[in-house]
């Protein structure tokens, strides 16, 4: 092979280096394996070798979502791929811009034991899918799909044909830049609609997502000049904690006293969320109001709820055009943040120790504590249970940005994973992850040792009451025996000693402090399994 040329795997490889990714999550098969390994071994890059395929995908979307960059992952043909079902579905659905480089069988050997129509497996889960289509043209297949990644938010799949591995190619550098968006205003009938309603509202109010975040000082100068209330959505989390003018969440996860104060709204403008059927507890918080939107995504608009007034724009530009407008009318404050009680609403009633029966914890209690123990600046990922909306009123965050939710398809056993690539994302900072016992046994059990083998600060609280939650209750509700939902499980604690861990039970309030020490004291993974009476464990609040 002459010196300008190389081997079409070690295109691919360096294809990837050249859109500025040094970690890879892999695990390597035929198809896949001497791509990766030049990677590491030509390209300077990391390879995190997960223990599951569909690992290796949910490892990148969080390290997507923690570094705002492409996450990429690579698996090999046939099984290896159909592992990664769920967790690309998972990415669709979370909106992960992330490629995933897949191996496939050889176009000349159709009777391969592991072929099967990849194109198909991928289309069904909703993701990307790109061909490469020669030797010759996959450095700009590979630049085509970071590409779509970004634009689509979505998960790509490259599909590169084992038999064009060891093809000879001259490797060129291609890289598309990608346009962002232009931040805009509104203007015209509708803005002018909506600039009256919110001028002419009595008790307004404004509620944020994960779209408004990087608009938080704006938003908060906005609330102070109409005196609102500021609530978040769930992935809004955090944006004004601390501001005298934050009533949490809105929605199913709110306070009694702030859904009171929601109900007592008659205006609600809404920046960077698409007003979720829970956000708006099926609609019931938004009846007899006037609703304005705003969003810089078209597709994010009514698919839920039909506002009164769309503003597609950006969420700072258009706070402030508000802001500019109520001075210019000179339209005094509403005065309805005045109305909010002196002490913090965003805050649930504190959990009871004393409802810790004999070898289980209180959860509510110990969520409580655990809040206040943990290291402040943790990033925190849930997965999914029956557990889980009473961690996301009762555990917080420094910001949106360090709060992960890995079950937008509504699958357990995805959180060890997204855990892990989380804290590659940003090994500087701890991260703590919240699961049920299901879903450890289900996809937490076998990545707990990559958190091991790869050295990362990884906390993990396992919500355990010997059950599938959800389940046992609708079990129970119907006066039917709830065995077929209860489990006898190992000791998760001693599972992760033996995986090269850290493990410590908790089964009493005592206990609690005990696993507290222990946390403070780690050297590496450690799993904390918080032993639950199934009986007593919170409904969701949904």
């Amino acid at each position: 092979m002459s010196d300008r040329k190389q081997y079409m795997h070690q295109s691919v490889a360096q294809a990837v280096r050249d859109h500025g990714i040094d970690t890879m999550f892999g695990l390597v098969g035929d198809a896949n394996l001497f791509m990766a390994n030049h990677f590491v071994s030509g390209c300077g890059g990391t390879m995190v070798p997960a223990a599951h395929e569909g690992g290796t995908v949910l490892m990148a979307q969080a390290y997507t979502q923690v570094t705002g960059k492409v996450g990429v992952a690579t698996v090999t043909q046939g099984p290896g791929l159909t592992n990664c079902f769920t967790a690309l579905r998972e990415g669709v659905v979370a909106r992960r811009a992330m490629i995933l480089l897949c191996g496939d069988t050889p176009v000349t050997a159709p009777f391969h034991p592991q072929n099967i129509d990849q194109r198909e497996v991928v289309k069904a889960t909703g993701a990307g899918f790109e061909q490469v289509k020669s030797p010759e043209t996959a450095a700009r297949d590979v630049a085509t799909a970071f590409y779509r990644a970004r634009k689509e938010r979505r998960p790509i799949v490259v599909n590169i044909p084992s038999d064009f591995m060891w093809a000879e190619v001259e490797h060129q550098t291609v890289v598309f830049a990608y346009p962002e968006a232009t931040a805009v205003i509104t203007e015209g009938p509708v803005h002018e609609e909506a600039i009256g309603m919110i001028a002419s509202a009595k008790r307004p109010l404004i509620l944020a997502g994960a779209g408004a975040v990087s608009a938080k000082d704006k938003l908060i100068a906005l609330a102070e000049r109409m005196e609102a209330p500021l609530a978040t959505t769930l992935k809004g989390t955090g944006l004004f904690k601390g501001h005298p003018n934050n009533i949490g969440y809105f929605g199913t996860l709110s306070t009694a006293e702030a859904y009171d104060v929601i109900g007592a709204a008659d205006c609600v403008i809404v920046f960077g969320a698409w007003l979720h059927f829970l956000t708006t507890d099926r609609g019931a918080l938004l009846k007899g109001k006037r609703v304005i939107q705003v969003n810089n995504s078209p597709s994010d608009i009514g698919a839920f709820f039909q506002p009164d007034a769309v503003l597609i724009a950006d969420a700072g530009q258009t706070a402030d055009n508000i802001l500019y407008w109520l001075d210019e009318a000179e339209i005094a404050p509403s005065g309805f943040a005045r109305q909010l009680p002196s002490h913090d609403i965003s805050v649930h009633p504190k959990g009871d120790p004393e409802k810790s029966i004999d070898g289980c914890i209180n959860l509510e209690y110990a969520l409580d504590r655990l809040n206040e123990a943990l290291p402040e600046n943790r990033i925190m990922l849930t997965d999914g249970g029956r557990y889980i909306t009473e961690v996301w009123c009762r555990v917080s965050v420094p910001d949106p940005g360090s709060f992960h939710m890995t079950d937008n398809f509504a699958a357990i056993g995805q959180g060890m994973q997204q855990a892990i690539g989380a804290a590659h994302g940003d090994p500087t900072r701890p991260v703590v992850l919240f699961m049920g016992d299901g879903g450890f046994m289900m996809g937490g059990a076998n990545e707990f040792n990559t958190a091991v083998r790869t050295n990362r600060d990884l906390i993990v609280i396992i919500c355990n009451d010997s059950a599938y939650g959800a389940e046992h209750i609708q079990m129970l509700d119907r006066q039917m025996d709830p065995s077929l939902t209860e489990f006898k499980w190992p000791s998760f604690a001693e599972v992760a000693r033996s995986l090269g861990g850290q493990g410590v039970e908790v089964t009493s309030p005592e206990g609690l402090e005990a696993a507290i020490e222990a946390i403070n004291a780690r050297k590496g993974p450690i799993i904390v399994d918080m032993k639950l009476d199934p009986n007593s464990v919170p409904r969701m609040r949904m």
